[in-house]
């Protein structure tokens, strides 16, 4: 526990930002942090009512009805005035429900902050919820509940709970039981809405650059004049002792085993809260865990395997998850039992503590990245436990924390007793106003960029802002770059650099990182993979360490590529369980046929058979060279002691130029039908699209941005209006030269036919010239935004700047992002969509039962 004064200055450095904490005349109450490092505020409404609160409706989802409807007319604004008006700004506006609380946020630039106050007090306080919004919310949300249905994640979790709980509201699903929210009314809807949300029930919090002055009175302005009104306590019964194992096995159109083994424990504030998150650190999160190293890299039993302590309220859930071969289930479930019943004979290391400790102070750091991670830490203090200052009592019987804690608490809860296990298996098995610039307010986000004698790049943005540092190696690559029957070979590559090197072995490289609470991982998409690393400022030497061991000392064990080509393989079948991953996969096989992106990076299963340790090496010959190699660190560190040690390690990578490779596109254009055993159906319209390097390609951003979001005319059209869909939207797979742009909405099957209509009278219109100035300005608005909120985190501005760095485009190409988005006009807009999407060049795909 060496590092623990250094990890207390750290949080005492954090928990001295002041809060401004206050409650209106009418009760509700005020959360106020100002911090001025980005011009961001997070507007959060906390509503202290969720599924668990609703009574006699208890099943009926009248929460999350609730939160869907309160955007849909109020008494002062008309339906989709509210959602346009956040976007006009630059805003971002969402909600969520839980259990126990409801948040609606807007996060929005700063100078704005008004704005969303006005707009939240008016949803929460004054809906109106017009009888005809209710009728076509409810067939949305009923597809929302099919495709809940449709996930086998989401059915296990359901098995879980409803078995794990008896008598507590837990058992019942937030979004409500199909039958039971079918039956919901107007009045059931309208008679919650009244009793639930009001003002002396809510908590405003605000984080982000606002004018203190002007946010108060805002505040006082749209919140404070609701009166204050009487509210009912609702009885959450206690879940009574569980006496002896439970058991719940699905056979279900799975092609894996999911399977989670659970304990009953108590609630957030109870003092065993602490030890029971550690004890979870421990035992299931990371590489380097005890569980991932016994069942996964010793024992072969499964392909993915993790623990977590759930306790929002006064009880809770302690849950070990893995992912297996139907065949190895039955044992991986043995396995996990005698692993838990030798750690709890043997005890917990000192050391395996330290590092778990070393996590929870970097999840507690990583929490204030953004304005929106502030509030919700704030918002979650207040409503969940009820004390904004709980983080320091929380820390505090952290750091006093013992081995024969652990101990004490794996033979208090982790009994045979309490052990619910459920399970999901193979049929058949076993069971537009200005904005601010983007670098006011806070640290400069220009990286340096710098370029070593022998071609590397290495970009430097110093940011002291949070004691945190990222370093990110990203280098060009992706299918493009590999060969015909070796598909999924660079995902592979990233995958075992990341894991066992010269010096240290898979193990070993995981248990270092944990053990400083840091970050050490691979990543892989269509055009390119590297590594990253994120630490606290004090562990950089280890950071760039390991990425250094990667990149130079790689080992390319063949039982590590067995151990990885089993869990890549794995993630294929998984995604088999999802119809929309199904369907994409489909619809871009069909579209690019011998183009390399056909296939997705995680690759084929052909193809990941196939490949060789000798396929490895050769790539990492080829690709892991000076000239390819780019390497991003952004956050708190020294300059003038990293950078040199950055360059020492840049200037030993072999000489070589960047990788670049080109492929032809041919479209073969046609309507396709696919059945899936689902409860719904997806429908795909594909289209080419320009790549990286186009120089229409900040105009397809735009269009992506046209025909997504709650305020886009197709939403509008095809969810609001008609109710056809419960999402839908367009998206793009991108590469340097070229490109597809698609559209894609899940439905139901027998209105499928309906939303291919839609979808092509919506690309009539736009070829037409059918958009208004006032959509082309929402969507600008909303794209400068949302780089804004995009370059709060080191992260992601490290990510960012690699990746342009390594496909050819300016590093700080932020400071032209305004300028590109606002010079695409109306005629831009036609053109693209009479360029591209032409009828001729249209691949569809309808997925259907």
């Amino acid at each position: 526990m060496s590092a623990r004064p250094r990890d207390l200055a750290l949080l005492e450095s954090l928990w001295r930002e002041p809060v401004e904490r206050y409650t209106l005349l009418n009760g509700l109450t005020v959360l106020l942090r100002h911090d001025t490092a980005a011009p961001v505020s997070s507007v959060q409404v906390w509503v202290k009512t969720g599924s668990t609160h609703e009574g006699a409706h208890l099943g009926a989802g009248l929460s999350h009805y609730l939160e869907h409807m309160l955007f849909k007319g109020t008494e002062r604004r008309a339906g989709r005035e509210i959602s346009a008006t956040v976007q006009a700004h630059g805003g971002y506006i969402n909600a969520y429900t839980t259990f126990d609380r409801t948040v609606y946020y807007i996060d929005v630039p700063s100078i704005h902050t008004a704005v969303a106050i006005d707009l939240l007090a008016d949803a929460t306080l004054h809906s109106l919820l017009p009888a005809e919004e209710v009728t076509k919310e409810k067939d949305v949300i009923l597809r929302e509940i099919d495709m809940c249905l449709d996930d086998p994640d989401q059915r296990l979790s359901q098995a879980l709970f409803e078995t794990a709980f008896r008598t507590h509201p837990y058992r019942q699903p937030i979004i409500g039981h199909r039958d039971v929210f079918a039956a919901n009314t107007r009045e059931d809807l309208l008679a919650y809405y009244r009793a639930r949300y009001v003002p002396n029930n809510l908590v405003v919090v605000i984080a982000g650059a606002f004018d203190p002055v002007a946010t108060r009175a805002a505040i006082a302005e749209h919140f404070g004049k609701a009166p204050r009104v009487r509210l009912a306590p609702v009885l959450v019964p206690d879940e009574p002792v569980q006496l002896s194992r439970r058991d719940q096995h699905l056979s279900e159109d799975v092609q894996v085993s999911r399977a989670g083994l659970g304990w009953q424990i108590p609630g957030l504030t109870h003092p065993d809260a602490p030890a029971l998150d550690m004890l979870a650190m421990v035992l299931g999160h990371g590489d380097s865990s005890l569980l991932w190293q016994a069942i996964r890299e010793k024992a072969r039993l499964v392909h993915s395997i993790d623990a977590m302590a759930w306790s929002p309220g006064t009880s809770g859930l302690f849950y070990i998850s893995f992912l297996a071969d139907p065949d190895k289930r039955v044992a991986a479930e043995s396995a996990i039992l005698a692993e838990l019943a030798r750690i709890g004979q043997k005890g917990i290391s000192p050391k395996a503590l330290a590092k778990a400790v070393r996590q929870a102070v970097t999840s507690e750091i990583n929490m204030r990245k953004t304005m929106s991670g502030q509030a919700s830490r704030l918002g979650a203090g207040e409503v969940v436990v009820g004390d904004i200052n709980y983080a320091r009592t929380y820390f505090e019987r952290l750091f006093a924390l013992t081995p024969a804690g652990l101990k004490k608490v794996m033979h208090t809860y982790l009994v045979p007793e309490k052990l619910t296990v459920v399970s999901s298996n193979p049929a058949g098995a076993a069971a537009a106003p200005v904005l601010r610039g983007l670098g006011e307010g806070g640290s400069s986000l220009d990286f340096e960029e710098l370029t070593l004698p022998n071609g590397a790049r290495l970009l430097l943005q110093p940011n002291k802002h949070l004691p945190n540092l990222h370093l990110r190696l990203a280098l060009a690559g992706g299918p493009m770059f590999e060969p015909a029957d070796r598909r999924g070979l660079t995902n592979l590559l990233s995958t075992l650099l990341a894991k066992d090197t010269t010096k240290r072995s898979a193990e070993e490289v995981a248990r270092a990182i944990e053990a400083v609470g840091g970050a050490f991982e691979d990543f892989s998409g269509n055009n390119s993979y590297g590594l990253m690393a994120e630490v606290l400022p004090g562990d950089a030497d280890l950071a760039l360490e390991l990425i250094s061991d990667a990149v130079l000392r790689p080992a390319f064990k063949p039982a590590r590529l067995e151990v990885e080509r089993e869990s890549a393989l794995a993630a294929l079948k998984e995604g088999l369980d999802d119809v929309v991953t199904v369907g994409r996969k489909a619809m871009r096989a069909k579209f690019f046929g011998a183009h390399p992106f056909a296939i997705e990076s995680g690759g084929d299963e052909a193809g990941l058979k196939a490949i060789t340790v000798a396929d490895l090496r050769a790539l990492h010959r080829r690709q892991l060279v000076s000239g390819n190699a780019v390497l991003a660190v952004a956050g708190d560190f020294d300059a003038k002691k990293l950078v040199p040690k950055l360059k020492a390690f840049l200037a030993q990578l072999p000489k070589g130029a960047a990788a670049k490779a080109t492929a032809a596109l041919k479209v073969k254009a046609g309507d396709f039908t696919e059945t899936q055993p689902r409860q719904q159906a997806i429908v795909f319209q594909a289209f080419p699209g320009p790549g990286l390097h186009a120089p229409d390609y900040t105009v397809s951003e735009v269009m992506d941005e046209l025909f997504s979001g709650m305020s886009s005319h197709l939403f509008e059209r095809v969810r609001e209006e008609k109710s056809l869909a419960y999402f839908v939207r367009s998206s793009r797979i991108v590469g340097l030269e070229t490109g597809m742009f698609y559209f894609y909405a899940g439905t139901s099957p027998q209105r499928y036919g309906e939303v291919v209509e839609e979808l092509n009278l919506e690309i009539t219109r736009v070829q037409g010239g059918g958009v208004t100035p006032e959509e082309l300005a929402r969507c600008q608005t909303r794209l400068k935004a949302g780089k804004r909120m995009g370059l709060q985190t080191n992260s992601s501005r490290a990510m960012q700047s690699a990746l342009n760095a390594v496909y050819g485009l300016p590093v700080n190409d932020w400071r032209t992002y305004d300028t590109r988005i606002d010079a695409v006009t109306l005629a831009d807009v036609q053109a693209f969509a009479r360029r591209y999407f032409k009828s001729g060049s249209r691949v569809q795909l309808v997925v259907k039962p």
